[in-house]
């Protein structure tokens, strides 16, 4: 078959998808989800050990990814001054994008009104967990042990030992050379196993897709529809408008030639729930796709991954409406603003912790006043609305990235306006050059000649 025939990766990912909610959507109709040879083989058996398997394999490479891209990017700056100002540009862009995000979705739901007058029973139960204090997740910055900090993947000290690696390497000059060459191979081999792990993802992503699905619910997501409705079209009018707005503004960049490259991160976003462990293949779209420098990126996509919270600013902002007024609890502009302010906080004080967003929606409803049980109303649809949330977030952290890059003229245009750029398909993904192979078995055969 021609190479222009090929279906790309990105469509190969978009089909798994769409099958993935087809068979789902079968399993959990016809009640085979009751089914114990369905439930224990197919749905937590085969599906939830082939997704679980590729979310760990993308979660494998996040933490040597950031770290060798992030000593490359500092190495390849050439203005230490570059680096301060991608941090402040970026940290100011996030917290811009989440306040936007959470006041409107306040406004949204408050139009619709969702919640008053319903009765929604619920045998959840939810208990707030304390998030770490703001003075202490900036202590926590500097990795008392950074082993220890990888081996966690806790990104901020990561972010933070590896710039001051690039920069003490670039302090001791000529002497580093050969270390900075050898991050520059470690880097790029780490982008070579994404694109690995990216060939078996249709497959992975329709396992992730089906067993969610599968075991969502229906009868769920029909009782809490007005919530779920206004939940997704707040997170849709963020992603399609107001970043798009925000990166037309401050960038000048297309946004259609955006929202067409990012699918495929969207999609990895979606059926794994998890900014994070998503950050190889942003990466991957953010410096090949869009034409980003790696200086860049390598700092812009794991801090967004951390502090990026715009579609959990969204939930919240929606789901305090809906307990308010499910308690019948008047909130006044005054409460607004409070939810407002907590959430932007919260964003930066609840880095890192798991389950970040119920854990910040327990912060906004303690400083309010609602009932934090309240919260397992809407615990039941969380999985499903982590998860557009997720994409939501990955897309503000690509739009941030293409935002400073082309503030610092750190960006490819040409890469960004050629639809075709950094494309994949699953073969071109794992070929291996028979030439190169060549070449490095003569490499090896003379290592061994001269240990001889």
């Amino acid at each position: 078959m021609s190479s222009n025939r090929k279906m790309s990766l990105t469509v190969q990912v978009l089909l798994g998808m769409a099958l993935g909610i087809i068979v789902g959507l079968v399993i959990n109709l016809t009640g085979l989800i009751n089914h114990s040879f369905v439930d224990n083989y197919i749905v937590n058996g085969l599906f939830h050990v082939v997704g679980k398997m590729f979310v760990n394999a993308l979660k494998m490479l996040v933490v040597p990814l950031v770290f060798f891209s992030l000593i490359c990017g500092v190495c390849g700056i050439g203005d230490i001054r570059m680096l301060g100002r991608v941090g402040g540009k970026s940290f100011a862009l996030y917290m811009l994008t989440t306040a936007i995000a959470i006041a409107t979705a306040i406004l949204i739901a408050v139009t619709f009104g969702i919640g008053k007058g319903m009765n929604v029973a619920t045998d959840a139960q939810f208990a707030g967990k304390e998030s770490p204090p703001l003075t202490q997740v900036l202590i926590d910055i500097i990795p008392s042990n950074p082993i220890n900090a990888m081996a966690n993947g806790d990104m901020l000290p990561i972010i933070f030992f590896s710039i001051l690696v690039g920069v003490s390497m670039l302090m001791v000059g000529r002497k580093a050379r050969s270390f900075i060459e050898g991050a520059e191979i470690a880097n790029e081999i780490m982008m070579k196993m994404v694109n690995i792990i990216m060939a078996v993802a249709p497959y992975a992503v329709f396992a992730l897709i089906a067993k969610a699905v599968a075991t969502l619910g229906i009868d769920l997501l029909a009782s809490l529809a007005g919530y779920v409705g206004v939940l997704v079209g707040a997170l849709m009018f963020h992603l399609f408008i107001t970043l798009m707005i925000i990166l037309k503004v401050f960038s000048r960049l297309n946004p259609i030639m955006f929202l067409k490259k990012i699918r495929n991160v969207q999609v990895f976003a979606f059926s794994t729930a998890s900014s994070n462990a998503t950050i190889p293949v942003t990466m991957r779209t953010v410096t090949q796709r869009y034409g980003v420098d790696n200086s860049v990126a390598s700092f812009t996509v794991p801090f967004g991954a951390t502090i990026n919270m715009d579609g959990t600013a969204i939930m919240q902002g929606v789901a305090t409406v809906f307990i308010a007024n499910v308690y019948n609890v008047e909130l006044g502009i005054g409460g607004y603003l409070t939810v407002i302010l907590m959430s932007v906080l919260a964003s930066i004080g609840t880095a890192g912790v798991p389950g970040v967003g119920l854990i910040m929606l327990s912060m906004v409803f303690t400083q309010v006043g609602l009932p934090v049980e309240g919260i397992g109303l809407v615990l039941g649809v969380d999985r499903l609305m982590d998860m557009i949330r997720t994409a939501v977030n990955v897309s503000g952290d690509a739009t941030v990235s293409c935002i400073v890059a082309k503030s610092e003229n750190k960006m490819d245009l040409d890469v960004y306006y050629d639809p075709e750029a950094g494309m994949l398909d699953a073969e071109d993904a794992i070929h291996i050059d028979e030439s190169i192979e060549k070449e490095l078995a003569e490499v090896v055969e003379k290592v061994k000649r001269s240990e001889q």
